[in-house]
């Protein structure tokens, strides 16, 4: 069996897990608002992001465009840097999922993709100026415009509603909470999952499988849209029980305007080809909608944590990744890349494992927070 082969095959397996993991550390963003308030039950919530997800993912695919050809020189790269760039993603999604951390899977990747680059090919291979103007400059001003968005949105809110009375107020925004999570899920699958057609393109242009004006393929694109929605299916419920609960006590009107001004800004984004977070929006959105609200507690504390891990996302990922080719390159040709993959199985088993010694599930994802990720009491099944 011809080794490029192989090691084509392993590419495409790693990037589709990587596109799973995206999707339960992401499901958070689309549904931890409308969970946190009630407006739908956890596990319908996830079901229908996940179907919501896999539609958007047909949409548009100016990001997979961009994933492809936009960060690094395809020339200057070999499936085992491809191979590295996707284990440095999974990683660190698997570490901040365990920790509940809602964090970038978008700058994961990409600083996965350029560390291995780095050291496979030199700084020549990365294209500096893409990565600051389609990667750095979003990451700052998407958030930022996330909180302004969602913070006079909720003013208005409160103000337009004023003279409603409570409980159909809170009736009315549980119905419109429905149309607006699921808007964000449909503008998540248009950014997110393209991320893996993207990175499944570039392996394959690198083999010569296809050329590089060719686009991505058809069954390509099927792949990565079921793979996300799957993940999403399976909820991942330690970051949603963070963005929902901890961060900020929300109520319905502030999730619908959170939710909105999410999938406002991810759309806008997804139209110019810029693969930005759809985590720095949303939980942009969700301080946002704490500070609209007159007398509401955001935690700053934990946002300051957050925060902090945004920032080392892209050089812990390019670590990771850097090390997962020196381990590979070591090693050489498929075997390497095998053996470096079932060391992240390993790794990612021990790391699910430990997290079954506290979980968090449908059953208890909407208790209190006491400061601590995993609730005290024993999960229970969900009821309304």
């Amino acid at each position: 069996m011809d080794a490029n082969f192989v090691l084509l095959a392993i590419v495409i397996v790693t990037a589709l897990s990587f596109d799973f993991t995206n999707g339960f550390h992401d499901t958070a963003n689309a549904m931890a608002t409308s969970i946190a308030t009630g407006a739908l039950r956890p596990k319908i919530a996830v079901g229908l992001s996940a179907v919501l997800n896999f539609a958007g993912a047909f949409l548009s695919l100016k990001v997979a465009a961009t994933i492809a050809t936009g960060i690094v020189e395809t020339g200057a790269i070999t499936l085992t840097v491809v191979f590295a760039g996707l284990i440095g993603g999974l990683a660190w999604n698997l570490l901040t999922w365990y920790f509940g951390i809602p964090s970038s899977s978008s700058h994961a990747l990409i600083g996965g993709v350029v560390g291995a680059t780095l050291i496979a090919a030199g700084a020549s291979a990365v294209k500096g100026a893409e990565i600051v103007s389609k990667v750095l400059i979003p990451a700052v001003l998407a958030p930022l415009a996330a909180i302004l968005v969602a913070t006079a949105g909720t003013y208005l809110v409160y103000v337009i509603t004023g003279n409603v009375p409570d409980g159909t107020r809170k009736r009315g925004f549980r119905y419109g909470q429905i149309g607006s999570a699921s808007l964000v899920s449909l503008a998540h699958g248009t950014n997110d999952a393209q991320k893996t057609m993207g990175i499944i393109t570039l392996a394959m242009i690198t083999v010569g499988a296809i050329g590089k004006d060719e686009g991505t393929p058809t069954w390509v694109i099927v792949a990565s849209a079921s793979a996300i929605a799957l993940g999403t299916y399976l909820g991942g419920w330690r970051v949603i029980r963070t963005l929902g609960k901890g961060l900020t006590e929300i109520e319905t009107p502030q999730g619908f305007a959170a939710e909105g001004s999410s999938a406002a800004v991810i759309l806008a984004s997804s139209h110019f080809g810029f693969p930005l977070s759809t985590t720095h929006v949303c939980a942009g959105s969700v301080i946002g909608s704490g500070i609209g609200k007159h007398l509401a507690e955001v935690r700053w504390s934990l946002a300051a944590r957050m925060g902090a891990a945004w920032l080392i996302t892209l050089p812990a990922a390019a670590v990771v990744g850097a090390l997962a080719w020196a381990g590979a390159d070591v090693i050489g040709g498929a075997l390497g890349v095998g053996v470096v993959f079932g060391v992240a199985l390993v790794l990612s088993g021990a790391l699910y494992l430990a997290a079954r010694r506290r979980p968090v599930n449908a059953g208890n994802v909407n208790d209190e927070w006491t400061g601590r990720l995993a609730p005290a009491t024993r999960p229970r099944e969900y009821a309304t």
